[in-house]
């Protein structure tokens, strides 16, 4: 049996914190361990802050967090924006360097959220809906 709960908040930093926790504890509830339910939060977390700096940049508006849970199963985690849609292809692939110096800034944030779930689907200009980021993770 899958629950589903929804949670709306202003696309501010202020917020991050608050949206990982939601999840955090949807993931708790399907029976991932501490580990897993810190690399799903630090996913989420990524994700929303591109969200509001890149897809919002500053402008007010509002991320839409959907969680699936299937108990024993899998979590689906469903981020909806109306800000401005990017090209994730574009986004330089995360490279391991050996000096702070060459690290280059982007890409690390969708790296993380590929590594921490299992499934991530990104998908633009949605008629009637926006930018629908889907994440998933099987127990």
């Amino acid at each position: 049996m899958t629950s589903t709960r929804q949670l709306v908040v202003p696309a501010q930093h202020d917020q991050l914190a608050r949206l990982a926790s939601f999840v955090g504890a949807a993931a708790i509830e399907v029976g991932f361990g501490d580990a897993q339910v810190n690399r799903i939060e630090l996913a989420v977390d990524e994700a929303c802050s591109n969200i509001i700096d890149h897809a919002y940049r500053g402008a007010p508006g509002v991320i839409r967090l959907t969680v699936e849970i299937e108990s024993q199963r899998q979590l689906t985690i469903i981020l909806v924006d109306q800000g401005t849609p990017f090209d994730p292809d574009r986004v330089p692939a995360y490279a391991p360097c050996t000096s702070l110096d060459e690290v280059k800034i982007g890409g690390l944030g969708i790296h993380l959220m590929r590594q921490a779930m299992d499934d991530v689907c990104f998908e633009f200009n949605v008629p009637g809906i926006g930018n629908r980021l889907t994440m998933i993770k099987h127990l």
